[in-house]
């Protein structure tokens, strides 16, 4: 039977690349998990950030475009991305953003725990959410964040729609979501056993601007399906059900479908396997550019393109 087992990956995008790598395994303390480039722009970067071995369900990454124009928040967006924290650890990222320069917004509580709402370098909405099912496993130890209050992969992601109804019935009726609360205008629904990295949000913002995506917001959400059989389930059923769905991309490190949601969202059903140990040891995840072997032929030429990238550890030797 095909599932789905949660959110895979966030893919954004940001103007910067050095400056998003020193946010992301600088101030919030993920690991990077692999430098290659856009497959369909192969002279930028492609970015993967997640905890020690990049599991699903950790993963945000951006497509790195000096000099892209800033997008802007609104409907048929995702318009927040949230990482599970653990419960006592807001007080540890409150002085740790304040003393960052990180403009923040005050603590405040939905479903009953406490979310720190913030933004990235490029105005990427973020959240840091206390949970108790914030997993230990999921932590990233190489980094400058003490492992008892790090971040652990993703708590969940927040959909804006001008209506959410039809958004809610492909979740529910056909991806495998039940609804799990509601507060106001914001409906929680949960898939598997639900909790962190299973969960999405929908606000229902009728009137609300449309929103543009650019550098700070959000280019597509995947979610989690155990292997290509199953995918190729899932571009059946979802092709049926009229939706317009990509060929399967080869993404190296997972395979991919993208169709677009009711709401306008770009999803995408990615596969566990084969993972990014594929092409670079655990310990080395991240420390050299990947390219396919398609582009592995241009790498001269690509390198040539691409601005220079210092990881931490290059920053501290110098």
């Amino acid at each position: 039977m095909k599932t789905i087992s949660g959110i895979h990956h966030i893919t954004a995008i940001a103007e910067d690349p050095q400056r998003n790598l020193d946010f992301y395994t600088g101030v919030l303390g993920l690991r990077l998990v692999k430098v290659t480039v856009n497959f369909d722009d192969p002279g930028s970067y492609h970015l993967y950030y997640g905890d020690s071995h990049g599991n699903p369900g950790t993963i945000l990454t951006f497509f790195a475009w000096p000099g892209a124009r800033r997008g802007r928040h609104g409907n048929s967006q995702v318009t927040s991305t949230a990482f599970a924290i653990p419960p006592g650890s807001g007080q540890f990222w409150l002085d740790r953003l304040a003393a960052s320069g990180i403009d923040f917004k005050n603590s405040l509580q939905r479903f009953g725990e406490a979310v720190i709402p913030f933004a990235d370098p490029d105005g990427l909405r973020l959240e840091l959410i206390e949970t108790a099912g914030a997993d230990p496993r999921h932590t990233w130890t190489g980094s400058a964040v003490p492992p008892e209050s790090g971040v652990r992969g993703f708590h969940s992601a927040t959909l804006t729609e001008t209506g959410y109804q039809r958004t809610a019935d492909l979740l529910t009726k056909t991806m495998g979501f039940r609804l799990a609360g509601e507060e106001e205008n914001r409906f929680r629904y949960e898939v598997a056993d639900g909790g962190a990295s299973r969960t999405v949000d929908l606000v229902c913002a009728p009137g609300g601007v449309e929103g543009i995506v650019a550098a700070g917001t959000v280019h597509h959400i995947a979610w989690r399906t155990a292997n290509d059989a199953e995918q190729i389930e899932w571009l059946g059923e979802l092709s049926k059900l009229g939706y317009n769905l990509s060929p399967v991309m080869d993404r190296i490190y997972f395979h991919s479908i993208y169709y677009r949601e009711p709401g306008g969202i770009l999803f995408e059903i990615a596969t566990d396997p084969p993972g990014f140990t594929l092409d670079e040891t655990l310990d080395g995840l991240g420390s050299t550019l990947r390219l396919p072997p398609w582009l592995e032929a241009h790498r001269t030429r690509i390198e040539a393109a691409l601005p220079p990238l210092k990881r931490r550890d290059e920053r501290r030797s110098r």
